[in-house]
This record gives C-alpha cells, sequence and structure tokens, in this order.
C-alpha cells in the first residue's frame, strides 16, 4: 500500500510582518535584544490614538506574534519595543516610541526628526514621544490583485537595453500624461509613455528608488529634498508621494497596475534597492525601525555603540547577520512575487558582500540568492563598490549577476575626451571587458556598460563642462565627484557658437556609438537620447525641480537625438556578433578564413602592442566576425569599427572585401539611407571624433 501523507508534518507560522488570516491579521517582529514587544493598532479615521495595543508573545526563534482579531486592510499599526537604553552599548530601546514594522508593504504619515541623544530623561531615558497624526505608522495591506495573466517577461540578458529613470522626474512635465498623473505611478503606466520607451528601442526601465524613504533633515532645514530616494525606511512599501492614489491600498494596486501596464507594452521593470543602509544614520541619527527593534541584529557596528559606516550614510546593513539576510530576501522576494518586477539593481552591492568587515565573493546574501529559485532566475545586478575597506569590486561578483562597469564609463569618457594612453582600455570595454570578467569565466554580459547615469553629470554635461556646478545643492560646490573625466568641447556651459554646438553633438553620437555596439548589455540614462542638461550638476540628489526634471520640449537636437538612438538600439539588435555571450579570443572561422576580432592601425596594418600603448595613438579600427552565429539571425554579415578621437581626420585603407556603410557619426544623419559600397583598398576619410561603422557585402 503506498503511503499517504494526509496532514503536512510541519505547520509553518505566519510570515514576519503583518498577515491577513480569516478574521483577523497575525503580526510578527524579530528582536532578540527586547524585553517585550508591543503592538499598537490606530483607526485610520483617528490615527492620533491608539485603539488597541497587545502585548506580543516571543518565540525560541525571537521572534515576537499575535493575532488581532477584526483587522482589515488600511488599519495602521507599529510596535513598542521595551529593553534597555543604554547608548553607550548600542541598545537604543524607547518604548515611548513608535517604531515601524521593517516588513511593513505601506507606511503613512511624516518622520519629525529628532536625534538619538535629544530629549533624555532625568533617568535617562529618552523622552520624545508620538508626533498624533503626522507620526510615521505602518499599514495593512491586502496582497489581493487581478494580474490577468501577467508574467515576468524574462527578456534574454543580450537582448536588453536598459533605461534608468526617476518616476516623478521623468515624467513631472510629459505632454502626454495627465497633469494629475505627473510624477506617478499611474502616469507611468499612460500609452504615451510606454510608447516612448518601446521608440526608444527600451526594453527594460531600472526605477531609482521607489522603496518609501525619507528627506533628510538637513536637506529640509534648506529647503530641498532627497530627490533620489537613497534613504529607505520600507523595505515592502512603494513610495507613497509617487503614487496618484491616496490611501495606502490604492497606493499598492497603483504600482501593480504600472508594472502590468509596462509588461503589456513589453518593457521589463528592475527597481534600484538600497540595502546597504537605511534612513536612520549614524548613533548621533534618529530611531524609526531597525534600531529600535535590535540594533546589534540589523547593522554592523565596533561591538559597541558605533556603527560603522561603509556606504557614506551613516550606517550598514549587516547583510551576513540571520535576521538582517532574512529581511533583505523576504523583500526581494516579495517585490518578485507580489509586485512582479523583474530585477533589481542593488546600490553599494558591496556592502551586501561583507561578512563582517571584509568582502566575501562566498558571502551569505550571494550564496542565500544563489540557492534561491526565484531570485536566482530573475536580473541582479550589482553597482560593485561601496567606500569601504577593498570596496571596489568590479568583476568580483559571483554568477548569475551582472555589474555596473565603472571601467566601462571611466575609459570611454577618457578615449573620447581625449587623455592619451586610453586607446587600449577603450578595445578592452568595446569588446566586454574580458580582462575584468573572463578570469572567472564569466560572458560579455557581465558588463553593464554604461556612459552616464543619475549619479553625476549627463552625456551633454559630459561635453560641456571641465568641473561641477552644483552650487543649488547648497554646499558651496563641495559636494560631487571632481573627477569627471569630461571636456566641455572649448567653453565652458551653454554656449552659441555653432562650431562647439556640433561638436559636442558629433561627440556625443560617437560616444553612443561606442555603447551600442559594445559587447556587454547597454544602460542609458534617461534623457541623454533628449541630449538633456542639469546645467552642470553632477549631483542633483536633492533638486527635485527643472534641474532633474525631463525637459520634453521637442528640438532638432531631440529629435535628432532619439532617432540616432533609435537606430542604434535597432542595428544592434539585429547583429548577433555585438550580443554575443562571448569574449573574443582570435579563433578563426574556417569558413571564412577570418579571426573573430581584428584589429588595425591608421594605416590598415594589423595593430601592434607598441601602437596600442603609445599615447599619440588615437585611432584603431576593430573587424568584427563571429563564427559562433546562428544560421537564421538577420544578419550575420563581419563589421568594421573605425574609432577616431584624434582632433584629425584619418584616411583609412578599407581591408580585403566589397563594404557597404552603415553609420558615420560625423554626419548629423548618422544612418545613411542610400547604399554607400566601397571595396578592397578604397580609402575612407574618417572623420576627427567620430566613428565608423561598416557591413560586409
Amino acid at each position: 500500500m503506498p503511503f499517504t501523507r494526509k496532514k503536512p508534518i510541519v505547520t509553518l507560522a505566519p510570515a514576519l510582518g503583518a498577515t491577513l488570516l480569516g478574521e483577523g491579521a497575525s503580526f510578527a517582529v524579530f528582536s532578540r535584544q527586547a524585553h517585550a514587544v508591543d503592538l499598537c493598532i490606530f483607526d485610520p479615521k483617528n490615527p492620533t490614538q491608539e485603539s488597541v495595543r497587545v502585548r506580543l508573545t516571543r518565540g525560541d526563534d525571537d521572534i515576537w506574534r499575535g493575532f488581532v482579531k477584526g483587522i482589515e486592510p488600511g488599519a495602521m499599526y507599529g510596535f513598542r519595543a521595551h529593553g534597555p537604553w543604554e547608548p553607550e552599548h548600542g541598545l537604543w530601546f524607547n518604548s515611548r516610541k513608535l517604531l515601524l514594522d521593517p516588513y511593513a508593504k505601506a507606511i503613512s504619515g511624516d518622520h519629525q526628526w529628532h536625534s538619538l541623544m535629544q530629549n533624555i530623561g532625568a533617568n535617562g531615558a529618552a523622552d520624545f514621544r508620538d508626533n498624533g497624526r503626522t507620526a510615521l505608522k505602518s499599514v495593512v495591506i491586502s496582497d489581493e490583485f487581478n494580474w490577468d495573466g501577467d508574467t515576468l517577461l524574462r527578456t534574454p540578458w543580450a537582448d536588453t537595453v536598459i533605461y534608468e529613470m526617476h518616476v516623478r522626474g521623468w515624467i513631472m512635465k510629459h505632454p502626454g500624461v495627465p497633469k494629475k498623473l505627473r510624477g506617478t505611478y499611474a502616469g507611468m503606466a499612460e500609452p504615451a509613455v510606454i510608447k516612448y520607451l518601446r521608440d526608444t528601442g527600451v526594453t527594460a526601465v531600472q526605477l531609482l528608488p521607489v522603496h518609501q524613504h525619507l528627506d533628510d533633515g538637513f536637506l529640509i532645514k534648506r529647503g530641498l529634498t532627497n530627490f533620489w530616494g537613497y534613504n529607505t525606511i520600507g523595505f515592502f512599501a512603494p513610495h507613497s508621494e509617487y503614487a496618484a492614489a491616496q490611501d495606502p491600498q490604492s497606493q499598492v494596486i497603483e504600482f501593480k497596475k504600472m508594472v502590468r501596464a509596462l509588461h503589456r507594452g513589453g518593457i521589463e521593470v528592475i527597481i534600484d534597492v538600497v540595502y546597504n543602509h537605511t534612513a536612520e544614520g549614524d548613533e548621533n541619527g534618529t530611531n524609526i525601525f531597525l534600531r529600535g527593534l535590535d540594533n546589534h541584529g540589523y547593522y554592523l557596528t565596533n561591538g559597541d555603540a558605533r556603527t560603522l559606516n561603509y556606504t557614506g550614510c551613516g550606517n550598514t546593513v549587516n547583510a551576513a547577520s540571520p535576521p538582517a539576510l532574512r529581511l533583505i530576501m523576504d523583500s526581494l522576494r516579495y517585490w518578485v512575487e507580489e509586485m512582479h518586477v523583474d530585477g533589481f539593481r542593488f546600490d553599494l552591492a558591496a556592502t551586501l558582500g561583507r561578512r563582517g568587515h571584509e568582502f566575501d565573493y562566498c558571502a551569505p546574501f550571494f550564496q542565500a540568492v544563489a540557492q534561491d529559485p526565484i531570485l536566482s532566475q530573475v536580473k541582479l545586478m550589482a553597482e560593485p563598490w561601496d567606500i569601504g575597506p577593498n570596496g571596489y569590486q568590479v568583476g568580483g561578483f559571483p554568477k548569475p549577476w551582472r555589474e555596473l562597469n565603472g571601467r566601462y564609463r571611466d575609459d570611454a569618457r577618457l578615449f573620447w575626451c581625449g587623455s592619451p594612453w586610453a586607446t587600449a582600455d577603450l578595445a578592452k570595454r568595446f569588446c566586454g571587458s574580458d580582462d575584468i570578467f573572463g578570469p572567472a569565466g564569466r560572458s560579455p554580459l557581465s558588463s553593464v556598460n554604461f556612459l552616464t547615469s543619475h549619479d553625476g553629470f549627463t552625456l551633454r554635461d559630459v561635453l560641456s563642462f571641465q568641473a561641477k556646478h552644483n552650487e543649488a545643492n547648497g554646499e558651496h560646490n563641495a559636494d560631487g565627484d571632481n573627477q569627471n573625466h569630461s571636456w566641455n568641447c572649448g567653453v565652458e556651459g551653454e554656449t552659441e557658437d555653432a562650431a562647439v554646438l556640433a561638436l559636442r553633438r558629433k561627440m556625443a553620437r560617437a560616444m553612443l556609438a561606442t555603447l551600442f555596439c559594445s559587447l556587454g548589455v547597454p544602460f542609458l540614462n534617461a534623457g541623454d537620447e533628449r541630449w538633456r542638461t542639469q546645467r552642470g550638476n553632477n549631483n542633483a540628489y536633492c533638486q527635485d525641480n527643472e534641474i532633474s526634471w525631463i525637459d520634453w520640449d521637442e528640438t532638432t537636437d531631440s529629435r535628432a537625438m532619439q532617432s540616432f538612438v533609435k537606430l542604434l538600439a535597432l542595428f544592434r539588435k539585429s547583429h548577433p556578433v555585438l550580443r554575443s555571450a562571448r569574449h573574443f579570443d582570435g579563433r578563426v572561422d574556417p569558413a571564412t578564413g577570418r579571426a573573430d576580432i581584428a584589429w588595425f592601425d591608421a594605416s590598415g596594418a594589423t595593430m601592434s602592442r607598441e601602437m596600442w600603448h603609445t599615447p599619440e595613438t588615437a585611432f584603431f579600427a576593430a573587424l568584427m566576425n563571429d563564427p559562433a552565429q546562428d544560421e537564421g539571425a538577420l544578419d550575420q554579415k563581419a563589421l568594421l569599427f573605425l574609432f577616431n578621437t584624434s582632433p584629425k581626420d584619418v584616411a583609412f585603407p578599407l581591408p580585403m572585401g566589397a563594404w557597404s556603410l552603415v553609420f558615420d557619426t560625423a554626419r548629423e544623419v548618422s544612418f545613411v539611407d542610400t547604399v554607400e559600397s566601397l571595396k578592397e583598398g578604397d580609402s575612407f576619410p574618417c572623420e576627427a571624433r567620430s566613428v565608423v561603422c561598416f557591413k560586409l557585402d
């Protein structure tokens, strides 16, 4: 008789956070060091008064649990943790302070900034209390939603074009979005938005942080905000200020509708997540959730009072600690399973790989993700550095991670902005950074290639400003990076000089062509395709205004640049060699007799080692021929690229074969409409500071 299991051997306990169950809801929160934890329930119609207070029961796993009948979606709640107030030992328990649930799926109210050491009573305990209606509160949310068959798109990395954007800043002035929806998730779901993304060739939007976050106290005093959102207080909650809806339940639904609409348009949704630090700051910061529940369980400390600051934001989440690791993993799974996001860009991801002080390729977080059947299958993209010891880890992440390749950004800018010694490095980046990713057996698609991102100059500003101009930030231009590898083309800032403007546009086309034709995954900063400027501000993190908002006024330059980017995306899509999953190694295709990559100098001779590493070398040609291309691909012909960053034209003799010109970035209309054929030995005038592409007939 076969064995039949009539009931499960183990009954799983309800998840952490608030879970709706039949006639009420269960609540669970972790704290190893608390002596007691109270659950406080508030009526949304009267959020200044507690309606219920329940003492939770501690389990052997240090999770405090309770069940409350009659709880419905929209109910507000928080926790009060009892324990020692011993700042000298890093213990910050204060039962007078209502704490957010780290697992809250929505957050309501405002934060009143208090330093941890403010308002200390005579007995040494903190005496600041909740500020009535404005105090931050967690909200009970129902996960019910009609996805109407929606699933993750799972676009292959080889076919992916990433577009980094800010939900609010991107559509605050979009003419195709109703004014009441501008700057919101609902606005992002508008047909005009999706059409623009598709027309531009975008396959995935990467949204700057959409987790609930706070504006820093020092910014509020200046009349500014934390516009970028890297100041998290809710790892499960969509940021409420980006929603057109007012009530929390509807805000969660609005986010889901945005994802569903983008998926229907063929656009993946990647979210920028900040698990490396929180808005609570250092030991002089504030008490919102993790610190008040279990400071040593969630943060890296020196073993006593001081928090370790490997992020530049005051604290560092200890991703190797079991409660913090569980929080991060549960959050990631929630955004995939319940919110249907397709992947993540991890801010300061080197921090997540720290086992104590050291970065570890086999850190618990990486192992947890690798074995997870859900998370191991979505897009995982690291910002591979932090400011801690040995914090620059480009190339140091395990499979299947992809990395924002800062070396690509720097080397591409150095080459095009006229730095000597940059030629060989640019060629390496163009070929997928084999020197960075190859030694660990990782493919070119491990490299997410970018010229600019939200953090730094726009592409237009790279070619318009020699120095940063961050005066609007109120920090006397002391903030932001001083090493921008930029060139103003002879005039600092805006100008009416037609020759300077033409040069800037030409160089931008050359840089964009380099990006889209490089092996790896192209990453485009929103607005670069519209020739956007931030007026020289390279750290616009606090500018919720025209400095950061996309300008949707149509100009000759914006139309031309977007058209060029669209054609580059189409060109990349039609040529498998540009999307190769393997590095070039010089192997020869027996059918053609050509190597998979060949390099030529300005005279048409094979590039020598000496030429690669001569500072005067400012031209090279690359002949790509991938013998491993699939049959039936749209176009399997060899491609020839000419790169000329010198101020002089180069007459380049074409190699063996008959060639057709595809594009020439020296031309305002770069892609050719009519066939321009050349043959072996013909000399092609490659104009100064341009990229030219031919295909073999």
